[in-house]
């Protein structure tokens, strides 16, 4: 007797090969899923490598910004000593000195 929608071969049949599609399409997606973690993995690494290098970069801006806080610093206390003494003269050609060398870099910035 054969049942309706078993297939030709009997049940043994039909069940086997239904499960072998399955199983086929299970691999398929299985490698699929493979593939997309294996790059998900490598993009992973290289986020992270990336944010060890920007991490980088920015501790060596932190520590040029700290040495040239440092500079600045002197420098400005060296102007308000030179401010406090009777060499104002000196200290307003310093300032017109400074004035004219930043609009000089102006002037050749702005030509570029």
């Amino acid at each position: 007797m054969r049942r309706a929608g078993l297939g030709e071969g009997g049940p043994g049949h039909y069940v086997a090969s239904g499960y072998s599609v399955h199983e086929e399409e299970n691999e398929q997606l299985r490698e699929g899923l493979r593939a997309k973690v294996g790059a998900l993995k490598s993009l992973t690494i290289e986020i992270g490598t990336e944010v060890r290098v920007q991490n980088q970069l920015l501790s060596d801006m932190d520590s040029d910004f700290d040495s040239t806080d440092g500079l600045l610093g002197a420098t400005i206390g060296r102007v308000k000593r030179l401010s406090r003494g009777s060499q104002t003269k000196l200290l307003c050609y310093m300032l017109l000195f400074c004035f004219f060398v930043f609009f000089v870099l102006y002037w050749f910035m702005k030509l570029r």
